[in-house]
């Protein structure tokens, strides 16, 4: 069984793939299945959040690439804008996982929500896609010696 317990550079050369939903990328520490049936031990720091296209290594050097799994989601839209980002607000009032896209919101199925969002007067479809939501305020998909997190996180410092 091949142990994944470090991060490799995103741009680097994987020879397998790894197809997660959401919540198992949310998983620090799992046994899993690599797309070509071989298993494999993912051992990360506790917390560590896998994000698509993520790239992960073994001490012997075998590069795996993260694929997030089409999963059941709920896709919200609105006709404005500004109803779009008052139903975000009312989502990350919720502390629920959304995945912000250019006009588009999109959240895993709950009855409840979805409700709520069409109160809002969101259009609400339920479709089958990769589910990659914001990291969070104090987060960031991938890890800090990836160029693209550290100036994101960077960018977000102001002078006190």
């Amino acid at each position: 069984m091949i142990t994944l317990d470090r991060r490799a550079p995103r741009a680097a050369p994987a020879t397998a793939t790894l197809t997660l939903p959401y919540e198992a990328r949310r998983r620090s520490r799992q046994k899993v299945a690599l797309d070509s049936g071989e298993e494999a031990g993912v051992m990360l720091g506790w917390g560590e959040t896998l994000a698509d296209g993520d790239v992960l290594s073994s001490a012997e050097g075998r590069l795996v690439r993260v694929v997030a799994a089409p999963e059941p989601v709920l896709v919200i839209r609105c006709d404005h804008a500004r109803e779009l980002a008052r139903v975000a607000y009312h989502l990350g009032n919720r502390h629920v996982a959304v995945e912000v896209g250019e006009g588009v919101l999109k959240i895993a199925p709950d009855h409840v929500l979805q409700a709520m969002v069409q109160g809002l007067g969101a259009e609400v479809a339920v479709a089958t896609l990769p589910f990659e939501p914001e990291a969070g305020a104090y987060g960031a998909h991938g890890h800090p010696h990836d160029p693209s997190v550290a100036g994101r996180i960077a960018g977000t410092r102001q002078a006190g």
